[in-house]
């Protein structure tokens, strides 16, 4: 358990104190396999281009990869601000950061599914997909299947956060920290319930809208600024600046 002293000698980012110092086995863990789901992910964008006209074909996949790139770091910075943060290593908080790795690991091929899916269907067929899909009921599985393990892997990250919320008194989180934290499992919340949302239009919308169990997800680029505004204006009112 942290005292006042030790606390006091952490680095600080931001207004939280950097209580993970030090890179325990199950981060190691975790971070191997993020690079080995990337891994996944590059090998699957078909091999080495021998020509010119098949780099130039190659290239064209690369908005997808970054797509499918952006959304698994945007999980690895979620665990990787917790680990920072927080430091805890205990049995929970290991069964739950393993559960995050298998999801994602079983979450990659969807997810490279729907990245390549997504930027054809957005240019036209411009940019290539080789996922084919040959009816309007396996658009539906796509949705729901992606939806699925996207929302999981929300939930794995507010659980992490919510069991550092519990443990407040033991961590020493200031004020700040826990209104922070607290914020952080609402923003994981917001985020991972567009995935809920997805598969339950995907499962019950007629065939001509099933799309929108698509286009659901940029909301979030309204939704989350919306939210960030709120986060930061209720923290100033909460901690007025000096």
């Amino acid at each position: 358990m942290l005292t006042e002293s030790t606390l006091a000698e952490l680095d600080r980012s931001g207004h939280f104190y950097n209580r993970g110092k030090d890179t325990t086995r199950l981060e190691a863990f975790v971070d191997a396999a993020f690079a080995f789901a990337l891994t996944l992910l590059v090998i699957s964008f078909d091999a080495v281009p021998q020509s010119f006209e098949e780099l130039v074909i190659a290239l064209r996949a690369v908005p997808a990869f970054l797509f499918a790139f952006l959304i698994l770091a945007m999980f690895w910075i979620g665990h990787r601000n917790w680990s920072i943060r927080f430091g805890l290593d205990t049995t929970f908080a290991t069964l739950v950061s393993l559960g995050l790795v298998f999801v994602l690991l079983v979450y990659v091929y969807p997810l490279r599914a729907m990245a390549t899916a997504a930027v054809s269907a957005m240019t036209n067929g411009w940019l290539p997909s080789d996922f084919r899909i040959d009816s309007f009921g396996e658009v539906r599985g796509l949705f729901a299947i992606y939806g699925v393990g996207y929302f999981v892997s929300n939930l794995c990250l507010v659980m992490l956060y919510w069991h550092a919320l519990r443990r407040a008194d033991e961590l020493m989180l200031t004020l700040e920290e826990r209104l922070l934290t607290k914020q952080e499992v609402v923003a994981w919340l917001i985020i991972g319930s567009f995935g809920l949302v997805s598969t339950l239009l995907a499962a019950t919308l007629p065939i001509r809208l099933v799309g929108l169990a698509g286009w659901i997800y940029m909301g979030l680029a309204v939704v989350m600024p919306t939210f960030g505004l709120f986060a930061s204006r209720q923290f100033d009112r909460r901690f007025p600046r000096a």
